[in-house]
């Protein structure tokens, strides 16, 4: 995908830059050893801090939030965060709630314009965060796919928090994918056992072989305690689907890569 520079700030936090835009995704930066409660009777503990400073970055155009409700993927620095960004586009509870925001069902759109900018289409994805039936405690979340002109190979596509289902599969199907940022981990909560909340490796070696992206970008695979599965995790994983490893890119926390 040329023209676009991404930089993986940490967990699910990615700073993309193209043509103009500055969007960042799911804005955690609070600092490390906070143990946060996710509901249900589960929690954990963040680990590590963003590898940028929230107050470090230039301003942000767009927030692309795949859901407001975990501290994972909004704590409180970065919720402090969200005034100063020129929109945010989140699910549509979670606009409910936030107020000042745009809020999106699955396969529903927006745009972003600006002067001298080329527009950018926002498609709000599929996304279950948890085992069937979850839903309703585990809550809304969506994942984002980026249209703008000149894509020469389809839409940047952010996964968001999902295991892999056939909503997500459905993505295969309506969405081409140049670039493709999973959200991985293979989350679990001890009070729940084996049960998963975001995808394995496993499940995204299977999901690549659907979308057939030209580039994948594990993000969502640490700094925290209930991340199950991190980079040496997964590694091998990706490495034994011939494939599929050509395919994967690991970005250095904090530096930004142009692709």
């Amino acid at each position: 995908m040329k023209d676009v520079r991404i930089t993986h700030i940490g967990g699910p936090t990615v700073l993309i830059e193209v043509h103009g835009w500055r969007l960042l995704t799911d804005p955690t930066f609070d600092a490390p050893g906070r143990r946060y409660a996710f509901g249900w009777g589960t929690s954990s503990r963040k680990l590590t801090g963003p590898a940028i400073a929230a107050g470090a970055l230039d301003p942000i155009d767009a927030v692309l939030l795949t859901h407001d409700h975990h501290a994972d993927n909004l704590d409180d620095a970065g919720r402090a965060l969200l005034p100063t960004a020129g929109t945010v586009v989140t699910t549509a509870t979670g606009a409910r709630r936030l107020g000042n925001a745009r809020g999106l069902t699955p396969w529903a759109t927006t745009r972003l314009d600006a002067p001298g900018r080329p527009s950018i289409e926002i498609t709000a994805t599929p996304c279950r965060h948890g085992p069937p039936l979850s839903r309703s405690i585990t809550g809304d979340v969506i994942g984002f796919a980026l249209h703008w002109d000149g894509q020469d190979h389809g839409a940047l596509w952010i996964s968001g928090d999902t295991v892999l289902y056939d909503g997500v599969r459905e993505v295969a199907g309506r969405v081409e994918v140049d670039l493709a940022l999973l959200h991985l981990g293979g989350v679990r909560f001890p009070i729940t056992g084996p049960l998963r909340y975001t995808m394995t490796a496993a499940d995204a070696v299977e999901l690549c072989r659907h979308l057939r992206p030209r580039t994948v970008i594990p993000v969502h695979y640490e700094g925290w305690q209930h991340f199950h599965q991190g980079r040496t995790s997964v590694e091998p994983v990706f490495a034994a689907a011939p494939d599929v490893r050509g395919l994967v890119r690991w970005l250095p926390l904090g530096v930004g890569t142009a692709l």
